[in-house]
């Protein structure tokens, strides 16, 4: 997956503003106000590209999340088959997407503002992780690697699984149960799900 960049400097800056913004007091507390000045530009200049802080942060988040699925994709490589290199893609994602300042952030402060994306609809980013799952998936029916089905059928289902160990693991996780050991346990599911 390419990771999305905008054309416009200016726009990278005010989401890079953004994200400092919301580290330093969450997603809910982040005003238009607070980003323009970090970003260094009025209210009215943010006010011409997005209507409010909502818009902008929902942005920052597609590029985060975007940008951490092209680095995980390159990361994984070209060695092995298809159904490899989408395991390792989804494991290093799930525990790059679990260790990002940013999300972790909004799950520790500002956990509800997830609950419609993981209820009621999908967002960009989920439609994003969706195009990139059905193109290595339909690759792994191509190289055999992968079992017969509907490829956006069985990767929405993958998509379901890593959302559940990125989100939900820590919460599992203790002194017993480690979460790293929660990485080993999703390759093995991943394995067994998508093996012919």
């Amino acid at each position: 997956m390419t990771s999305i960049r905008h054309k416009n400097t200016n726009v990278d800056a005010v989401l890079d503003a953004a994200r400092d913004c919301v580290l330093a007091v969450g997603v809910r507390r982040t005003t238009l106000t607070d980003i323009a000045r970090r970003a260094g530009v009025s209210r009215m200049t943010l006010y011409r590209r997005w209507p409010d802080a909502r818009r902008i942060l929902a942005d920052l988040m597609t590029r985060e999340l975007t940008e951490i699925a092209g680095a995980v994709a390159a990361e994984a490589g070209p060695d092995g088959t298809a159904r490899d290199r989408l395991v390792r893609a989804l494991v290093a994602g799930v525990r790059a997407v679990r260790s990002h300042p940013l999300l972790r952030k909004t799950m520790e402060v500002d956990s509800d503002l997830l609950v419609p994306y993981l209820l009621q609809r999908r967002g960009a980013s989920q439609n994003a992780f969706l195009r990139y799952l059905e193109g290595a998936i339909a690759a792994g029916h191509d190289d055999g690697s992968i079992r017969g089905g509907d490829p956006a059928r069985q990767a929405r289902s993958v998509l379901l699984v890593a959302q559940s160990f990125a989100l939900s693991a820590p919460t599992m996780a203790d002194d017993g149960h480690p979460l790293d050991a929660f990485d080993d346990e999703l390759r093995d599911i991943l394995e067994r799900a998508l093996t012919p």
